[in-house]
């Protein structure tokens, strides 16, 4: 399958839907709907190694790319995510060039990085079966950084400038909460900064992300020139569509 790295330099947007459910039945559906990526959330969504592996293999028969946020910028997270099988993940809470660096090097194998080499064990080597990956890691590889802090922001054109960052996504939930705006995405500083982030990273030649925060946000994102842009999560559409439902029954 074509890395996401190279699917996103086609320059057609590609939408998203985050997968905060933890569980393998429902990432199958949402596979099935058609979403370019799902992205699988180790962060704020109660997965574990096990659950993601499901969800893994659950969506693999399908042409999404499955992207992973590992729930910080550690080695070992880093290192089984891979292993387990994935092949585009996001970092979270990134707020320099030198954390981006580290993050790079967590996911390359030595004398580039410092990842552990698990090849006969790996999902990610079919259990030693594809003797390529360690030689091809690069080329299959997508690494993205967040950007979702006001020190991340100071720091974005040095970030996006690392080797091994093959693109960015920006949060603005967490970005509204450092720029003193908690709750409130939408306020007009936390509006500027994403226009500023978009520019600078447009500006070092990579891709930007983002999450939409409504429909015609997405749309917007798009005109402006996101590459890739999350248009919701699987716990927004159950909640709305069963809200939806029962308000359309008369009680």
């Amino acid at each position: 399958m074509t890395a996401f790295k190279d699917r996103l330099a086609a320059g057609k947007p590609l939408f998203g839907l985050w997968q905060a459910l933890a569980n393998n039945y429902t990432a199958e559906i949402c596979a099935r709907a058609g979403f370019d990526w799902l992205m699988f959330d180790g962060e704020h969504a109660p997965n574990t190694a096990q659950t993601l592996l499901a969800q893994l293999q659950a969506t693999a028969p399908f042409p999404i790319d499955a992207i992973a946020r590992v729930p910080l910028a550690d080695p070992v997270a880093i290192k089984q995510y891979l292993d387990i099988g994935f092949t585009t993940l996001l970092i979270p809470m990134l707020d320099s060039a030198q954390q981006a660096r580290d993050a790079v090097a967590a996911s390359r194998y030595p004398p580039v990085g410092i990842r552990g080499v698990a090849s006969a064990t790996a999902r990610a080597t079919g259990f030693g079966a594809d003797p390529a990956y360690l030689r091809e890691l690069d080329s299959r590889l997508t690494l993205i950084v967040q950007i979702e802090s006001r020190a991340a922001l100071e720091d974005i054109d040095a970030i996006a400038a690392v080797d091994g960052v093959d693109a960015l996504f920006i949060g603005p939930a967490d970005l509204s909460a450092s720029l003193g705006h908690l709750g409130n995405p939408g306020h007009p500083e936390v509006q500027a900064a994403i226009t500023h982030a978009r520019e600078r990273i447009a500006a070092a030649g990579k891709p930007a992300g983002i999450f939409g925060l409504s429909p015609e946000d997405a749309q917007r994102r798009v005109e402006e020139g996101f590459a890739f842009i999350s248009i919701g999560t699987d716990i927004g559409l159950l909640t709305k569509g069963a809200a939806t439902l029962l308000a359309s029954v008369a009680r």
